[in-house]
């Protein structure tokens, strides 16, 4: 059965994108064999497995792609369960269509300001397009970086309601264990007790979106 290709796309940067990546994969990988590409020029995602200790290796295989993303994920997708891509900060490069292209689900990090609601409109758009050539593309919201006692949060719901891609149930809270494993180069599930909570609600997303 073929994998299953998740697309992390923003337009803008500084959204979590990677951290998002790194993380959603390696809660992947313990259902599955699964590949992170990394399409972001600044390979961030790269870095980050390059930093893993050799006694904790990152869980999920990781590969930058500088040619054709669409050609690189076909060429994969008989061999892995899941496929997790990072797409670049940025609509103005083929490479978010190309993921998009070849994704069954995007998701589209968003954080909770109205800067970045309006930054994630465009993304609609790009969406819209490229279902002209993968009818069948998903995509969703999530939250990221949420503070749950913080009424600018909280408001954001009601904000997204309105918004044409559906978000999550689920969202990703502002934890410092998230840069820790970055630091670390290790997803939050290696980090015992500390990583817990940011585990469950990784957990929570995964869940979520295998049932959509």
């Amino acid at each position: 059965m073929p994998a299953q290709v998740f697309a992390i796309a923003n337009q803008k940067g500084g959204t979590g994108k990677t951290t998002l990546t790194m993380n959603l994969a390696a809660g992947l990988a313990r259902r599955g064999r699964t590949l992170v590409v990394d399409a972001d020029p600044q390979g961030s995602a790269s870095q980050w497995a390059r930093l893993a200790p050799d006694e904790r290796a990152y869980p999920a295989t990781v590969i930058a792609v500088a040619g054709s993303l669409s050609r690189e994920v076909g060429r994969f997708r008989q061999d892995y369960q899941y496929i997790v891509v990072d797409c670049p900060p940025t609509l103005e490069s083929d490479a978010v269509r190309l993921a998009m292209v070849a994704a069954d689900r995007v998701l589209i990090p968003v954080l909770p300001s109205p800067m970045d609601l309006w930054a994630s409109v465009r993304m609609a758009k790009a969406v819209e397009n490229a279902r002209q050539d993968n009818r069948n593309l998903q995509a969703n919201l999530i939250l990221n970086q949420l503070e749950v006692r913080n009424a600018l949060s909280r408001s954001m719901r009601q904000a997204l309601a309105e918004f044409d891609i559906p978000a999550l149930r689920n969202a990703v809270q502002r934890r410092a264990i998230y840069r820790n494993a970055a630091l670390e180069g290790v997803s939050v599930y290696d980090l015992a007790n500390r990583g817990k909570p940011a585990a469950a609600e990784i957990d929570a997303i995964i869940e979520e979106i295998l049932e959509l």
